[in-house]
């Protein structure tokens, strides 16, 4: 059991949070929640050991293994990925290492009756009992069965880290820690960066062979699936539910009703009592009755009810204008870098007003084709734009290409011209950036705050085709909510890229599935698509790691 006391951080004289405290049980699998900047990361930091709060401490038990995977990374290594992921068995080879090189020792040393070899047999002795009493297991084998279960193929396993993105290179650290079968597994926004079928295989390995799982992320149906508690960072404090984050929601909105109506009947018996003690205040007969509902209203404790954080995105995009009928037209579209095909042959047609999907492991051709439709690579084949389409595009990594030394004023001001530059204070407050919090400068905020301040950029001018990839990566569930929502409203053509399957759900009407350099037209909701695809890819994942 892990427990955490009396929490507290405080930056400049205000307290992030304070005077947390909870307990870490074996099998408990933690959901930890709250809006973005509520100080969820900076709490796992603490349990991790990698930050000191302001007060309060973390208690462990001797020889526990805490995990912990951070929202940024990674590693630069020049090393192989299978070399990367071994490094979670890094204690065990040093101790098969030493024990060899003591033998070895042992073997030359004729010193028989000294002291010196007496510690040697003794240090023998000491690491042959650590190190025989681990399992008898072929590391390589779990090496390779967690790689695979997280998206790479045998090949890769040679290909050195630095020839593989950043989402790529966090799933090797993902791997090292499933490997190193901790106590407990810290996971901030594990599933950034990670396509559905590696978010299957995860949920999977977390609910069948992790211990005590603490995770922090805006997948609504990932925490819901894996976690069978939930601790919500707000206003400073927790709430502790022993429950998902969906049946959490229900249990809090019951907890508040009764809370209420607790509260209202309290004010009215203190109502009541206090127009008795008006009433017959000096009331020669009545004196005792007086004196004592006066005690009895003293001892009263007063019914507090929970603080709801309301503050919310508000997003709608401007009617967009019309376009042609068709605004994508690809073509035959084949596209390789060098003897690396990633798509060949690829045709789609979308229509004016459809919504449709991009889905697919990482590495497959999805933002690919978005560069190629976008005209910022070459390709063979052809692939348009139709008349009249003014584009809106939200990258991948679009939160991390803003200067962090500009406000987050001036960040938006730079883009916009003409009539919409007096909005911007409006269309900012909008996105949660009111008061003084429009000077902070972009190198301060968290990976939602600029996430959403990236999203602002899409909103100076209308456009009729949005191509969203990878939106929903930082930002809180509300906040997701609401894009969805803007999202459904959005009169023009949308082409989203996503591997969040509660947001996907009921937003596209078709599916582009990319897949062994092919591109698959599936005349089939999202909805639908997801269904099918979990239960066949379940048949295949290989969950035995």
């Amino acid at each position: 059991m892990i427990s955490v006391d009396n929490l507290a951080v405080e930056f400049g004289g205000s307290a992030l949070f304070s005077e947390v405290s909870f307990t870490i049980n074996e099998n408990d699998k933690i959901a930890l929640m709250g809006k973005n900047g509520a100080g969820k990361s900076t709490m796992m930091k603490i349990i991790a050991g990698v930050q000191k709060p302001t007060r309060g401490h973390v208690r462990y038990p001797k020889d526990a293994i805490i995990a912990y995977l951070p929202q940024h990374l990674l590693t630069e290594d020049s090393c192989t990925v299978f070399e990367e992921a071994s490094k979670a068995f890094k204690h065990v080879f040093e101790m098969r290492d030493q024990l060899e090189l003591l033998n070895k020792e042992l073997e030359t040393r004729t010193d028989y009756d000294s002291d010196a070899y007496m510690k040697i047999i003794q240090q023998v002795s000491d690491l042959g009992e650590k190190y025989y009493a681990l399992e008898d297991v072929n590391y390589d084998a779990e090496v390779e069965k967690a790689l695979r279960g997280l998206g790479f193929k045998r090949e890769d396993l040679t290909r050195l880290t630095s020839e593989f993105s950043g989402g790529y290179r966090m799933r090797i650290e993902l791997a090292k820690i499933l490997l190193q079968k901790p106590d407990l597994i810290l996971l901030d926004e594990p599933t950034n960066h990670i396509d559905i079928e590696s978010v299957i295989w995860l949920e999977d390995f977390l609910l069948n062979k992790a211990k005590a799982v603490m995770v922090i992320s805006h997948d609504k149906a990932f925490i819901d699936n894996i976690t069978n508690r939930t601790i919500e960072v707000t206003m400073g404090r927790i709430y502790d539910y022993k429950a998902n984050y969906s049946h959490y929601l229900q249990l809090r909105e019951e907890r508040r009703a009764h809370q209420i109506k607790a509260y209202n009947e309290q004010q009215k018996f203190i109502a009541d009592n206090m127009a008795f003690i008006e009433r017959f205040k000096g009331t020669y007969s009545k004196t005792n009755q007086v004196s004592s509902r006066e005690r009895m209203l003293e001892k009263l404790e007063i019914i507090e009810i929970d603080e709801v954080d309301n503050s919310a995105l508000k997003l709608r995009f401007p009617p967009s204008i019309r376009s042609g009928d068709y605004p994508v037209t690809v073509k035959d579209l084949t596209k390789a870098y060098g003897a690396h095909v990633v798509f060949k042959n690829a045709n789609m047609s979308i229509s004016r007003g459809e919504k449709v999907s991009f889905v697919g492991r990482n590495g497959e051709g999805k933002s690919t084709m978005i560069k190629s439709i976008l005209g910022e690579i070459d390709f063979e084949g052809s692939c348009a734009l139709g008349h009249n389409v003014k584009v809106g595009y939200f990258a991948q990594n679009q939160a991390s290409l803003l200067d962090d030394n500009l406000t987050i004023f001036q960040t938006v001001d730079e883009v916009a011209e003409g009539d919409i530059r007096t909005q911007i204070k409006n269309i900012l407050g909008r996105f949660m950036f009111k008061g003084d919090d429009i000077d902070k400068k972009v190198s301060v905020l968290s990976g939602g705050e600029k996430t959403r301040l990236a999203m602002v950029k899409l909103l100076p001018e209308p456009v009729n085709l949005l191509i969203l990839d990878e939106p929903t990566n930082h930002l809180d569930l509300k906040s997701k909510d609401v894009l969805k929502e803007a999202l459904l409203a959005f009169d023009g053509t949308l082409i989203l890229v996503s591997h969040d399957r509660d947001f996907l759900q009921g937003l596209s009407q078709k599916v582009f599935e990319f897949k062994n350099q092919r591109v698959i037209e599936h005349f089939e909701t999202i909805d639908d698509f997801l269904v099918r695809n979990r239960i066949e890819n379940l048949k295949q994942i290989d969950l035995k790691v």
